[in-house]
């Protein structure tokens, strides 16, 4: 399996250019795959330069309804003429972030491409195929990330504290292991393991994703205590993670103290097989 980091917050080099978002390519055996679309076009334009044809792209997985994961859509759309695009149901709903400030910005995804007969809407669990599952509804129970308390959506006609009832998970298999890929995990990480460890038995041999232990919005980091029970946790599974994006550079450094050569960041350009 091949994995490129097609954005990311930060880029391995001037040749790639970085935004806050996240897309990643994973190449199986039998699939073209983006996990994740970023913020703009800019996955496609470093994908050029990493040898990705987006047209060649079998299917999309988005995590969740925020635009840094969800607003190159439309330009995937525009180049793209096969891939189905799998969203978790709730994935279009109205979201928003509070600023410093006390503005609330909108942060979801444009809902004039909600009608796209090419997006499929997932419910809490669904398998694509042999090589590919989906799911949701993973219970906030431990180490939640304290971010989240500035990410809103709409419930009527009120603004409320976001659920994250339509962020989805990706479980890839292939050659007997079960690989995780997560967006923000904004569920908390440690749950989303725990939710895969019932599904499967067990914890994934690799993990993918971001783990909102920074606040964009306040451009704060998660509370060092919080960061430390996460890391001693991840170290006992026995996966080998690999983070980025809403991670944060400083919250990354003291899980590497931890967790030592059991975990790596991916930056744009960056490039891996498993």
């Amino acid at each position: 399996m091949i994995i490129k980091t097609l954005v990311e917050n930060t880029s391995t080099s001037d040749e790639f250019k970085a935004e806050h978002g996240l897309s990643l390519y994973i190449e199986t055996k039998n699939c073209k795959l983006l996990f994740d679309l970023g913020a703009s076009a800019l996955f496609a334009d470093n994908a050029k330069k990493m040898g990705v044809d987006i047209t060649a792209v079998d299917l999309v997985v988005i995590s969740h309804g925020h635009y840094d994961h969800g607003g190159g859509l439309e330009a995937f759309l525009n180049l793209n003429s096969k891939a189905k695009i799998y969203l978790h149901h709730k994935a279009f709903g109205k979201h928003y972030a509070n600023e410093p400030n006390g503005e609330k910005i909108y942060i979801g995804l444009d809902e004039g491409l909600m009608q796209n007969d090419r997006l499929i809407f997932v419910g809490n669990h669904m398998m694509i195929d042999d090589e590919f599952e989906l799911f949701s509804n993973v219970k906030s129970i431990k180490f939640n990330p304290s971010g989240n308390q500035d990410l809103l959506m709409q419930s009527g006609t009120m603004l409320v504290q976001d659920d994250f009832a339509h962020e989805q998970n990706l479980i890839i298999k292939e050659g007997g292991k079960n690989i995780l890929v997560a967006g923000c995990a904004h569920k908390g990480i440690a749950n989303i393991l725990d939710h895969l460890y019932t599904l499967k038995k067990g914890f994934p041999s690799h993990a993918f994703g971001g783990f909102h232990l920074y606040d964009h919005s306040r451009d704060t980091y998660e509370d060092p205590a919080l960061v430390k029970q996460i890391g001693e946790y991840l170290e006992i599974t026995g996966s080998m993670y690999y983070t980025c994006h809403c991670t944060g550079i400083e919250p990354y450094n003291n899980l590497k103290v931890i967790m030592g050569e059991k975990i790596e960041y991916l930056a744009t350009g960056s490039q891996l097989a498993i």
